[in-house]
């Protein structure tokens, strides 16, 4: 069995201890549920959905909270706090999810909200987020349309029903928020526009 990181899986229950109770991980040893989040009723046997992430220190830790975001997502994310390695984005879980300057366009901010992907380092497999979506993103241009329109219409309803983002808005703002190109944009304004979700005037988008 081979467990998913910054994924659900589906684990059996070992051992119970004082701090919680313990998971079978196949290969990885056995995993802690931690007390907080062992749901009523659960014992030794039985088969439970946990979110798979790792705790403070590096170590695989199980969780029944739901993250706002699993690996190979796409997601806004507000940043909670800055250091000198980069930036920690809340997604829902104890641990913030981190995003170095390499993976940042601009330096992000405590209180803003950016567009990133979830991934797992390849070199350290830890999860992280980055900012330079492009490179995840489909490239049918099309179908990345599609995609975005969703992602738009979740950040009209996240941000007061309106975005000041036009025609007549650079590439280079639109790219330093939503890391999508101008074309793209302009497509999922026209795709919204055309379901009546929005209307457009000089000051940008807003809901109907």
């Amino acid at each position: 069995m081979k467990i998913k990181l910054g994924d659900y899986n589906t684990l059996r229950i070992v051992k119970n201890v004082d701090f919680g109770m313990y998971l079978d991980g196949g290969d990885e040893g056995e995993i802690l549920l931690p007390s907080r989040y062992v749901p009523k009723g659960v014992k030794v046997g039985d088969d439970i959905e946990v979110f798979i992430y790792l705790d403070q220190d590096e170590k695989l830790v199980a969780t029944t909270l739901k993250p706002m975001a699993k690996v190979g997502d796409f997601v806004w994310l507000e940043c909670a706090w800055t250091n000198e390695y980069g930036a920690f984005l809340n997604w829902g879980l104890m641990k913030d999810l981190f995003c170095p300057f390499r993976e940042q366009k601009q330096r992000m901010q405590k209180g803003q909200r950016y567009y990133v992907y979830v991934m797992e380092d390849e070199k350290t497999h830890r999860l992280m987020a980055t900012a330079k979506v492009e490179r995840y993103q489909k490239h049918n241009g099309y179908e990345r349309a599609l995609d975005f329109s969703d992602e738009l219409l979740r950040y009209l309803k996240e941000n007061g029903g309106h975005c000041d983002l036009g025609d007549k808005s650079s590439s280079e703002d639109i790219a330093q928020r939503f890391g999508v190109s101008k074309k793209i944009y302009k497509k999922s304004v026209g795709d919204l526009y055309r379901r009546r979700l929005i209307t457009i005037s000089d000051e940008g988008i807003s809901l109907v």
